[in-house]
Order: C-alpha cells, then sequence, then structure tokens
C-alpha cells in the first residue's frame, strides 16, 4: 500500500516558530510529528510513502535520510495540494494512494478508511467527521455534495485524510499551483462521485495555531488523548527528555513538556512545551506558550 504525507505549507500560523523549523516537524511529546506519522503509517502496512516538501525543505530532507520506505519530493515553489499530488504521479504505484496532512494527530485507522475505498470502488473517498469548528462540506446519502454550502445538507468537516485513485491527478498540470479540493469541485461537476468515509468516533485534531498544539499536549498529557503507541512510554503530566539539563530548584504546574532543553534554577513553567536546544535563564516564570528559542523569552 502506498500514501503520501502532505509536508509543504508555510505555517504561518505558527509564526515565529516555523521560522525555525517546518510544522511536520514540530514536536508532539519530544518526537517529530512528521517521523512519527510515517511509523504510524507503516504499521498499518504502507510500505511506500512520498513526503512533499518546501517550506524549509532541508529540515525535513535531513530528517528523513535513511528513512526505509520513504522518497522525498522537494518543491521549489509552493505548488499546492493538487500540484504537490500531480508531481508525485512518477513516484506513484498504479494502486490506490492514501494522502494525509503532515500536520494531523488522530486516532483514524487508516487501514479501514483505505479498504472502504478499495471495496467499494471509489474514485476518491473523503474521511469525513462531524467537527464544528471545521464543518463546510456538504455531504448527502453518504456521499459529497458541495464543497460551497450550495445545498442544504448535512455539514461535515474534512480530516485531511482521503484515499484517491492516480488516475484523477493526470489532468492537474504539473509544476504549476494548484488545490485538491478544487480539482474535486470539478470532479462533481463532471457527475462523479465521491465517498464519504466517517470517522466520528475517532480523536483528530491539526496544529494550525499555538493554542491547538499546546491543547493537544494537555490532552496528551493528562489522558485526555490517547497517546500513539509509536510514542512509546510516557511519563505524565510532566514529560522531561532523559538529557535536558534541570536544576535542583524548578517549579512545574498543570502539565509540561520539557525537550533536551537547559534549564537554571529558580524557574517555573506551567502548560508549556519546551523545544531541545533551549536555554532557559534563572528565574523565568513562562506559561501557556512553545518555548522554541532563547528569543521566546525576551
Amino acid at each position: 500500500m502506498q500514501a503520501m504525507i502532505l509536508a509543504a505549507g508555510l505555517g504561518t500560523r505558527l509564526l515565529p516558530h516555523t521560522l525555525i523549523r517546518p510544522k511536520p516537524l514540530f514536536p508532539i511529546l519530544n518526537q517529530p510529528l512528521l517521523l512519527l506519522t510515517i511509523k504510524r503509517l507503516q504499521m498499518f502496512g504502507f510500505d511506500h510513502i512520498v513526503v512533499n516538501c518546501h517550506h524549509l525543505r532541508k529540515h525535513i530532507v535531513d530528517a528523513l535520510d535513511g528513512v526505509e520506505g520513504v522518497t522525498v519530493q522537494e518543491e521549489e515553489v509552493i505548488l499546492g495540494t493538487g500540484g504537490g499530488l500531480a508531481t508525485a504521479l512518477k513516484y506513484l504505484r498504479d494502486e490506490p494512494l492514501l494522502v494525509c496532512n503532515g500536520d494531523i494527530y488522530h486516532t483514524v485507522n487508516l487501514l479501514h478508511l483505505y479498504r472502504h475505498h478499495v471495496e467499494n470502488k471509489n474514485l476518491v473517498t473523503l474521511g469525513m467527521h462531524n467537527h464544528p469548528r471545521f464543518n463546510n462540506v456538504m455531504v448527502k446519502d453518504g456521499k459529497i455534495a458541495s464543497f460551497d454550502n450550495l445545498v442544504e445538507f448535512s455539514q461535515l468537516a474534512f480530516t485531511g485524510l482521503h484515499v484517491i485513485e492516480p488516475s484523477v491527478l493526470q489532468d492537474i498540470k504539473v509544476g504549476e499551483f494548484s488545490c485538491i479540493i478544487d480539482h474535486y469541485r470539478k470532479i462533481l461537476q463532471q457527475g462523479m462521485e465521491i465517498d464519504c468515509y466517517r470517522a466520528d468516533d475517532c480523536f483528530w485534531t491539526d496544529m494550525g495555531t499555538e493554542e491547538d498544539y499546546l491543547s493537544l499536549h494537555q490532552g496528551l498529557l493528562t489522558d485526555k488523548i490517547p497517546c500513539w503507541q509509536e510514542i512509546g512510554q510516557v511519563r505524565k503530566p510532566y514529560y522531561i527528555a532523559q538529557r535536558a539539563k534541570l536544576p535542583a530548584q524548578i517549579e512545574l504546574s498543570e502539565w509540561a513538556c520539557i525537550g533536551e532543553a537547559h534549564i537554571e534554577n529558580g524557574t517555573h513553567l506551567k502548560r508549556v512545551v519546551v523545544w531541545d536546544d533551549v536555554s532557559i535563564p534563572s528565574g523565568s516564570r513562562l506559561r501557556d506558550m512553545i518555548v522554541s528559542s532563547d528569543h521566546d523569552k525576551n
């Protein structure tokens, strides 16, 4: 089975942190989400994985160097979701392709989604769920009706998980910017069907904002969100890297995730995620934030 992870976005809503690393490499409990996603795909049986990248792409290329079963597609210009997928056609096998965004954490059973697509002989299958914050896709009788609020049917949210037949991508111009949702609109206009796979009983979040990223960590460290088994054993509610340098006098409140950082005496951390290679000076009081660089504390 094959899959593609879309990891080329700019992540502008997460500035200034995305000046340091691309969003798919943001650590989840001290491990890059992209690497965890690849491990999870492989656990489900996906043995051929394509990852596209653009923003700070060398970081992604370096992170994936030597990872078995992964092909990296570097994009010098932003191609969008459609353009990135069309460019990847040269790497794809003649079989259904699972597509997932590189910035989501979820508990959707990817194998069930893939099998649903294959067994129903679909052209395109979108993973959908009821998520009021993002409910903007019209669904009727288990099929996608519209992406534009043009008809009054049930409204659901797209999870960013979809399975497609590679032939669907043939009409997209390679090397030009394109949105895959716009291409799906054309498919509907041509009278073809897009199936809906319901994933309402699963947890799902994206890392669109700093608040989303912190909320994910809060849930993982307080047993409100299930941890992927690929993460390994997690000590809660304070998850601290073995190589972190912590002082004798440090105060932690509610929850915290600390990478390989250097923290000095008298520091108080409350509901924070501290990345690797950060130095926190004595007496710092930090709360409700990502500490991605020394500059964050100024």
